[in-house]
Parts: structure tokens; C-alpha cells; sequence
């Protein structure tokens, strides 16, 4: 990995294990960067921020990351963003610039676990549909050109819904774009029906392992359409949907169905995890989630993603932890944390250890722990 003029760091260049990366040090040294900068290059954007010139070092105005890899078929593979605050942003695959972010997509995968995800369930629809959205375009780059296409026509209908509230005859092209909305939206839907479904089957059995089958975890697609999985044609019953919403919409200027008003319910024993779920049953829930999304990629690609625990380690008990480390012993993984002791049980193969001290490396350690 390179960076340079990155948050705080004026130039890194640091080599990985394949299997555990401990990276360590106080707060605000770095380490959340480095993470930040790997996730980066898999999906093309920030899992902190929607703003590429935060991420560029105070006082500079650009940066630079790079990252190689090895996948089965190729052993030099590189990606690598530039952002100047005065030009757009470059990505480069193996030194040949892209058109498209969607080209990103599957080159490189990932997962990140941070205490943030536990707002997938704590907070509002958009945190749920923004992981199933995250997941879906690095396993199905056509998902994420769906994704940014139905966007263009859903602001554009909704640009049309303000003008015909203002001028009536305006009406007449409203049509055009349900079709186009529903034929998009469609897509969208049936494929996040599908990964949900998928995404399900697997945790199910990892949240029984973890709580010795004492709760059942259920997750369900609750769509604004109120399609049938399996059974409904979504791609109709969409159109029927706007058709009966048409009033409403013109009255507010907005498209009050699709995947953008989506959501997901998890549930523990029937019951709903966000209003009911205690903090340790959320962790479990999340915990369980993720391991899915792991195999779920493996099972798509081929081969496990990068796996990036951002201070994960603290906000899991013992157990989890041991759960955690236990299932992911065959990932190449990297773990921030403040004391590179505080879990180390259970890690049983060669681990690399950094330490990073304002914005800098001051140790490389490769040991074998037991």
C-alpha cells in the first residue's frame, strides 16, 4: 500500500500479511485511515465520508492511494485513486484508468465491521438499504449501474412531479417515466430480494451457533410496493403502485414507492430488533450479518474479501470475540485497536503486527503468536 498527502499521513508505504494485520496505537493516530484507505480502493468511495477532500492531508490539495493485490488468475494487480480539489477524481486498474466507477466494482472486495454498523439497525431505512446496496454492487457490478441509473430517473420524475403540481399539462410525459422508473426499480428489487434471502439462510445458522440456539433471527425485505416475493410480477405491480400514488406525489413533488423508500425488519424471536433488541443482541444480529456477507461473497467470486475490523474488538464481549476470530481465521483481515493484546487468544497462525504513531509506522513485527 502507498499513500500520500492521505488524512493525516504525508506518505505511507507498508506490506501485509495474508492473514492477520494488527494494526495499533492510541486514538487518533491513523489507524482508522489506513482501513479507510483499503475500502477505498474496493469500492471507490469513503465509508466515512461522501466528500473526497476530507480525505486529503491539511494543507495539501490532493492525494494519492494505491493498492496491489494478488487474485487467482493475476498476480500484479493495482489499484489506484488520485484526487485533486482542482480536477476529478482518477481510478487506475492495473495503470489503465477507468470511465466509471461501476468498472471498480468486484475488482478488489471487502467487508467492513465498524461500532458503526450497529446503526443498520439503530437508525433509520437508509442505513439498511445503503449495506444491501454496498454489498450487491461489489458482488454484481450491473446491480450498482442499475442502482445509479434508477437514481437519474427517479430525480428527474421527481423534477417532473414539482413542474406538474405547477403546470398540469405537464402530465403527459409522466408515463414515460413510470416505465422507466418501474423497469429499473424492478431490478433493483428482485436482486436485493434475492440477497436477502441468501444473506438470511446463512445467518440464521451463525446467530444459532453464537446464541446456543436460544434466538432466532429472522430478516425480511419490507418493500414500499407490497410485492409477494416469488409470486408477483414486481415490474407491474410497481407501475400499479405510482398509478395509485399519483395524486399523493404530485401533491408532495415526490415518488413515495420503490427501492428508495425500502427497508428491512430483523427480528429476534419474532420480535423487532431496533425497537425491542438489547445492545448485546444487536451486536450478535450484526456479528451475524457480517460472517454471512463474507461467505456470500466467497460463494459469488470465488474467493473471501478483505475483511476490516475497525475497533470492533472492543465492543464485543469474549465470547464474540472468540466466535469472531474462530470464523475468520482463513481471511485476510485487518483489526485496529489501542492494545494489540487485549484478543489475541485464539489467533493460532502468523500475525502482522503495526503500530502506528501520528500518522506514521514506528514498528513492523511479524510474530507468531498461540
Amino acid at each position: 500500500m502507498l499513500l500520500k498527502n492521505y488524512r493525516n499521513y504525508s506518505f505511507l508505504e507498508a506490506s501485509f500479511n495474508n492473514g492477520f494485520n494488527i494494526i495499533y496505537g492510541n486514538n487518533a493516530q491513523g489507524k482508522t485511515n489506513i482501513l479507510e484507505a483499503i475500502y477505498l480502493c474496493t469500492t471507490g468511495r469513503s465509508h466515512r465520508t461522501n466528500k473526497d477532500n476530507e480525505l486529503v492531508k491539511y494543507g495539501e490539495d490532493k492525494y494519492f492511494v494505491k493498492v496491489l493485490f494478488s487474485k487467482e488468475e493475476r498476480n500484479d494487480n493495482s489499484i489506484e485513486i488520485n484526487y485533486s480539489k482542482k480536477e476529478k477524481k482518477s481510478i487506475l486498474i492495473n495503470e489503465i484508468a477507468i470511465k466509471k466507477i461501476g468498472n471498480l466494482m468486484g475488482q478488489l472486495n471487502s467487508v467492513m465491521f465498524s461500532p458503526e454498523d450497529l446503526q443498520i439497525i439503530k437508525e433509520g431505512p437508509s442505513e439498511r438499504r445503503r449495506f444491501i446496496d454496498i454489498a450487491l454492487s461489489q458482488l454484481k457490478p450491473s446491480y450498482f449501474y442499475n442502482l445509479q441509473q434508477y437514481l437519474r430517473i427517479l430525480n428527474q420524475r421527481n423534477y417532473l412531479l414539482k413542474e406538474i403540481y405547477l403546470r398540469k399539462e405537464s402530465i403527459t410525459t409522466l408515463d414515460v417515466w413510470n416505465q422507466s422508473l418501474a423497469e429499473t426499480g424492478s431490478k433493483i428489487i428482485a436482486e436485493r430480494i434475492k440477497f436477502i434471502k441468501c444473506l438470511y439462510k446463512i445467518a440464521e445458522k451463525y446467530h444459532k451457533n453464537i446464541t446456543n440456539e436460544k434466538e432466532k433471527l429472522e430478516i425480511k425485505y419490507i418493500s414500499s410496493i407490497r410485492i409477494d416475493p416469488g409470486r408477483d410480477d414486481i415490474k407491474n405491480i410497481f407501475l400499479k403502485r405510482l398509478e395509485e400514488e399519483k395524486s399523493k406525489e404530485i401533491q408532495k413533488g415526490t415518488t413515495l414507492v420503490g427501492p428508495q423508500r425500502d427497508d428491512l425488519d430483523i427480528l429476534i424471536n419474532g420480535t423487532s430488533l431496533k425497537q425491542y433488541g438489547s445492545q448485546g443482541q444487536q451486536r450478535t444480529a450484526i456479528l451475524s450479518l457480517k460472517l454471512s456477507e463474507l461467505e456470500i461473497v466467497k460463494e459469488s467470486s470465488g474467493e473471501y474479501p478483505i475483511l476490516l475490523l475497525d475497533d470492533v474488538m472492543s465492543e464485543l464481549d469474549s465470547k464474540r470475540r472468540e466466535y469472531l476470530i474462530e470464523n475468520i481465521k482463513n481471511i485476510q483481515t485487518f483489526i485496529t485497536c489501542t492494545d494489540k493484546n487485549e484478543f489475541i487468544k485464539g489467533i493460532d497462525k502468523e500475525t502482522c503486527f503495526i503500530k502506528i504513531e501520528n500518522g506514521k509506522i514506528v514498528n513492523n513485527i511479524n510474530e507468531n503468536e498461540g
